[in-house]
Parts: C-alpha cells; sequence; structure tokens
C-alpha cells in the first residue's frame, strides 16, 4: 500500500465518527458541582445564622421600647409586643433635658471627629511622606499605645483636667479625644499607596508640604476619611466612661450618659431606656447608610499596595 494511501484523510463526504462520553470526566464534574452546591447552602445557612443573632436583640430593643413595664416582665422573651404604648418615648422627652443631651451628643461627636480627621491626618501625612530622623520610632511609638487600654490613662488625664480646670467643660470633654492611634495608623497606610509622582509635580509647581497635602493627599484620602469618620464618630456617640468621669453636671451629660440617670438601686423604667437608646441609634444609622460607599472601599483598599 502506497504512502498517499495510509495517509489518506477522510473526505468532507464520509461521516463524522460519533465522539463517545468520557464517563469518568462526567463523574468528577458532578463532583465539583455537587461540591459547589453544598458550599452555596452552607454559606447561605452560615449567613443566615449570623443574621439571626444579629437582628434578634435589634428587634426585642426597637419592640420593647413600644411595651409597657408588665409586658416587658410579664413577656421578656417576646419578641413582638402585646399592645404598643409610647410610654417610654414621651418618657424620655419628659423625665430628662432630652434635646440638652442630643445637643451635647452633636457637639462632642461631631467636633471630636473633625478634630480628629484634622490631627490624625497631619500626623500620617508626616509619617508616610517626610523624611526625618526618627521616624520609624514615632510610628512604632503611636502603634504601641493601641496595645494601652483608655482606662489605664484615665486617671492622669483626670488630674491633669483638673489642674487646667477643664473638668465640666466642652474643651474637658473634646480635646483629650482630639486624636486617635488608629487613625494615624489607618491614613499612614492609606497615604502610603498613593503614588509619590503626585508629590513630585506638586513641587515642581511650587507647593509645599501643607500644599500637597491639603489640595493633592486629602482629596484621594475620602475612603479612609469616611473609614475613620464612621468608626471614630460610632465610638465617641456611644462613649460611656469618659463623659461620666469629666462631667459633673447633668447638663453637661450626653446621651448615652444621660440614659443612665433613667437606671436606679431599686426601679429602672426599661421602656424609657429602650426608647432612648432606640432614638439615639437612629444617627449612627444614617451616618452610616451615607458614608457606606466610602467606608466600605476606605476597609477593601487600606493597607494594600
Amino acid at each position: 500500500m502506497s504512502t498517499e494511501a495510509r495517509t489518506r484523510r477522510p473526505s468532507l463526504t464520509e461521516p463524522a465518527r460519533a465522539s463517545r462520553p468520557d464517563p469518568t470526566r462526567d463523574r468528577r464534574h458532578g463532583r465539583r458541582t455537587g461540591t459547589a452546591r453544598t458550599g452555596s447552602v452552607l454559606k447561605w445557612v452560615y449567613l443566615g445564622v449570623g443574621l439571626v443573632f444579629a437582628l434578634v436583640p435589634f428587634i426585642w430593643m426597637v419592640s420593647g421600647s413600644f411595651r409597657s413595664e408588665a409586658d416587658l416582665f410579664g413577656h421578656p422573651a417576646s419578641l413582638f409586643p402585646t399592645s404598643i404604648t409610647l410610654h417610654g418615648y414621651v418618657g424620655v422627652w419628659q423625665q430628662l433635658p432630652f434635646l440638652r443631651l442630643l445637643a451635647n451628643s452633636f457637639l462632642f461627636t461631631i467636633v471630636t471627629t473633625v478634630l480628629t480627621l484634622l490631627f490624625d491626618s497631619m500626623c500620617a501625612y508626616a509619617l508616610a511622606r517626610m523624611r526625618f530622623v526618627g521616624r520609624n520610632v514615632a510610628f512604632v511609638l503611636v502603634i504601641a499605645t493601641l496595645m494601652v487600654p483608655f482606662q489605664v490613662t484615665l486617671i492622669p488625664v483626670f488630674v491633669e483636667l483638673f489642674h487646667l480646670g477643664w473638668l465640666n467643660t466642652y474643651q474637658g470633654l473634646i480635646i483629650p479625644r482630639a486624636t486617635s492611634a488608629f487613625g494615624i495608623f489607618l491614613f499612614r497606610q492609606f497615604f502610603i499607596d498613593i503614588p509619590v509622582e503626585l508629590d513630585e509635580a506638586a513641587r515642581i509647581d511650587g507647593a509645599g508640604h501643607w500644599r500637597i497635602y491639603w489640595q493633592v493627599i486629602l482629596p484621594l484620602a475620602k475612603p479612609a476619611i469616611a473609614t475613620v469618620a464612621v468608626l471614630n464618630g460610632m465610638a465617641l456617640w456611644n462613649d460611656l466612661l469618659w463623659p461620666l468621669v469629666v462631667t459633673t453636671s447633668n447638663d453637661m451629660l450626653t446621651l448615652p450618659a444621660g440614659l443612665t440617670l433613667f437606671g436606679g438601686a431599686h426601679v429602672t423604667d426599661h421602656a424609657v431606656l429602650l426608647a432612648g437608646a432606640v432614638i439615639s441609634l437612629v444617627p449612627i444609622a444614617l451616618g452610616f447608610f451615607f458614608a457606606q460607599k466610602y467606608f466600605v472601599a476606605g476597609v477593601a483598599t487600606t493597607g494594600l499596595k
């Protein structure tokens, strides 16, 4: 037989040979599909369990703010009231200077957060962009303060405020909380990721450090700003210990500290406490809702290269 005959290819008119399915490949594909389906089901189960643990206390708190004391003690495990009453919300306005407490909370949270954003970002810019002796040592010392609980420094700070005459004042309430090591760390990590070429281009135009910081770095750091603002604002708004230590009159208390006045040694109005907690939750929820896009971006990108 000639070489041409042995190597002849089938013509287009010849019927194509039917391909046989590979049972081994089908079984492997079936196992992968089953594993993926099982993983998806487990993921939704985990998410569902976590959602229940997160929402049940919140639902009980909101429901309890519309319940009477008899209903709360008669059916403590119930998530829904047997009868709806506004006693808790009326008591918040009648039994406390609620508007004053709310104003103090807004003033303390907003002013302190703005100062924190300013001071932390300036310190982080120096640590990330400026070259000086001891820069790394300074950053390590800042990080080391994260391991020191705030309660450890509470008495020395209180004594210092006493000698300055700042107890029961807004400056004594705000200034000691006007910076945070976590904010410095987060800003520094974000600033490091910004290209240095932008600084060099600004210097060619005659910009100094302040102009570079204010007009180049900060506009690009919106995710970090939103992240620090949300986290720090939530911590300040819910802070209980610091306002109780620094302030001595009811007119200077913030909302979380003022709500403690409802808890007595013998009688506690739980409905009023829960109503105040629900009201205090609304500003934080709104702030997180409007800053959610930047907050998620800041958490996802900070420290990554």
